[in-house]
């Protein structure tokens, strides 16, 4: 059920169809069963709404039914319906699970205040359980290289992961920020709550306060029922803000409150609800300067920076372009449901030149465009690499070219000597000198 959908189960046709009625006069959805085990059939995890169930009935009763749908699904709020003497009985069933019990006979306003509370309280459930449905389905993927520079960032991700503090990530554009951040959580003894990724700068300035915090019902115009924030679905998880520096000045005290405090307010609600949550930022941007020049608030900027991580830019991890740029191929040849090109030296030169100012995230574009197009991309789309490299002298150059060879053909190899020199046609002693000169160790190539 796509609808927020009320199940009625009552043995008597009449008290069942009033039931309907009355709902449907509300403007409430609602399907209604002679039995529990009619009711069984149709009711399942993905159902949208609510139970609301007799208590006496033949074959199968209200409190087997509530024992059925705990196994199915503990948090789909079941409502009994009790006569005088089963008041006792339906207070024992509330302990055991149920939403909440109407005793005959009832109200109207009284039936219809319960059920209304009942879908809020399943709407949560629901958002909750889409958004966490949502963050499991999206790409997990490791941080690969064997690069000094992403060697030493992989160690300092596990020694923090541990470490439950705020976290500042920097880096350049397409380096991979989230992805740093997903391990980090990944790592944690959070990983079992939720990880919420929040761009900053994609959140219109109107909105970024209601998204982050919440809002009750009627809190503002279109605040038509209560929202909670994307803090309050990281309880117990992750928060990452991504491009924080685009935080609104009028806004940063809020959030800093919430990092000092571990609290926030819904919009309209004066009621403090706690949290807990890791908070890790993200920034492209000098946050310290921006903070001296009045930009971004100081007190925030040092509580986002507990401890900061440096993620370094393609152009500095080199010896790993060749690897993602096979990665992201085999992925796009998957994902496109095409056979993948192969890897021409000319291909891995151009790779190699190419300075990659979108660094991973352009990576990504090209191998993307390589296994669709046939082509790497034509040269000047490349930042005219010819011109860089012509910089340098013919001697440069064909050292560069011969260690990344080198480097290729041990990555091919995984890391054995024999398979390397042979494929690269050299003598065993040639390949040992060649891996001094250029400081390259045989090790970091093998599989883990």
């Amino acid at each position: 059920m796509n609808l927020p959908t009320i199940c009625v189960i009552d043995d008597h046709q009449d008290i069942r169809n009033a039931l309907v009625e009355m709902l449907h006069l509300a403007d409430y959805a609602a399907v209604a069963f002679a039995s529990a085990e009619d009711a069984l059939k149709t009711l399942d995890r993905s159902w949208q709404g609510i139970v609301i169930c007799d208590i006496r009935m033949p074959k199968m009763d209200g409190f087997e039914l509530l024992a059925a749908l705990q196994t199915l699904d503990s948090d789909l709020p079941v409502i009994l319906i009790t006569g005088h003497g089963d008041v006792q009985m339906a207070l024992s069933a509330i302990r055991s699970g149920a939403y909440d019990f109407i005793e005959k006979p009832f109200r109207r306003e009284h039936l219809l205040e319960v059920v209304r509370r009942g879908l809020d309280k399943r709407q949560l459930v629901s958002e909750n359980r889409q958004l966490k449905d949502t963050i499991a389905a999206q790409y997990k993927e490791k941080i690969i290289g064997h690069s000094t520079a992403i060697n030493g960032l992989k160690e300092k991700i596990t020694r923090l992961a541990k470490a439950d503090v705020n976290t500042l990530i920097c880096g350049e554009t397409g380096t991979g920020k989230e992805l740093a951040a997903r391990s980090l959580h990944e790592q944690s003894d959070r990983n079992k709550g939720p990880f919420v990724a929040i761009n900053c700068a994609a959140l219109p300035e109107s909105m970024m306060e209601a998204e982050l915090f919440g809002y009750e019902a009627g809190a503002f115009t279109d605040a038509k029922k209560a929202r909670i924030g994307k803090f309050e679905y990281a309880h117990q998880g992750t928060i990452f803000l991504d491009e924080v520096e685009s935080i609104p000045l009028s806004l940063a005290v809020k959030i800093l409150r919430v990092l000092q405090e571990r609290q926030i307010e819904r919009l309209g609600s004066n009621q403090s609800i706690n949290i807990d949550i890791r908070v890790i930022a993200a920034t492209k941007s000098d946050l310290k300067q921006l903070s001296e020049q009045g930009a971004f608030r100081e007190d925030l900027y040092y509580r986002l920076n507990v401890v900061e991580l440096h993620l370094p830019p393609l152009r500095q991890r080199d010896q790993d372009i060749v690897l993602l740029f096979r990665y992201f191929v085999s992925q796009a040849s998957s994902r496109f449901n095409i056979v993948a090109p192969d890897l021409s030296l000319h291909v891995i030169d151009t790779l190699m030149q190419h300075g990659w100012p979108g660094n991973v995230r352009e990576l990504i574009n090209v191998a993307e465009r390589f296994v669709l197009t046939d082509t790497l991309i034509d040269q000047r789309s490349l930042a005219n690499w010819q011109s860089d490299s012509s910089r340098s002298s013919l001697p440069n150059r064909l050292e560069h070219y011969e260690k990344r060879l080198i480097e290729e053909a041990l990555s091919q190899a995984q890391g054995s000597i024999k398979r390397t020199y042979q494929g690269l046609g050299i003598a065993r002693k040639t390949l040992y000198d060649k891996l001094a000169k250029y400081g390259l160790d045989r090790h970091r190539f093998m599989d883990d």
